[in-house]
């Protein structure tokens, strides 16, 4: 693996132009470690697919902070009933630190203060989009905490 502080900028800035090149907070966190999760893109997508917008668009959990859940699963659990107490602490854990980066785990708080549309439809990504949301860099530092765990 690269040194570690390299590791963790890359993978960052490959959410962040993830995101800003049109795929969901979720996807971009999750397809910035396709190598790691040993899946292709098309797969991480659709996997993704669902939780962006907080979740279906609802404003639930943040994508970028479910994608950060994923991988612990994906890379670090071993998914049996026994250890399952182990996978919620370091859920939690993650979810502590994707707070004190970002202020909430929850898109609606995340959001709060910007202008949204209602409905499924995603909002078009262009210039004032980009401008106006946290997205982009919390997909950056979600992937960022994403890789500091995996580094550990």
């Amino acid at each position: 693996m690269k040194d570690k502080e390299a590791f963790i900028k890359e993978k960052g800035e490959i959410a962040e132009n993830n995101f800003r090149s049109g795929k969901s907070c979720c996807q971009a966190v999750l397809a910035a470690f396709k190598d790691e999760c040993g899946l292709d893109e098309d797969t991480i997508l659709k996997i993704g697919a669902p939780f962006g917008g907080g979740t279906g668009r609802m404003r639930l959990t943040c994508g970028a902070a479910t994608a950060v859940f994923m991988l612990a699963g994906l890379l670090k659990s071993d998914g049996s009933k026994e250890n399952r107490n182990k996978d919620y602490e370091l859920i939690q854990t993650l979810a502590e630190e994707f707070k004190k980066e970002n202020g909430s785990i929850i898109c609606a708080e995340l959001l709060k203060g910007i202008k949204v549309t209602e409905g499924t439809a995603p909002e078009e990504r262009n210039e004032s989009y980009y401008k106006r949301r946290p997205c982009p860099q919390i997909c950056r530092v979600a992937a960022e905490i994403a890789a500091r765990f995996l580094t550990d």
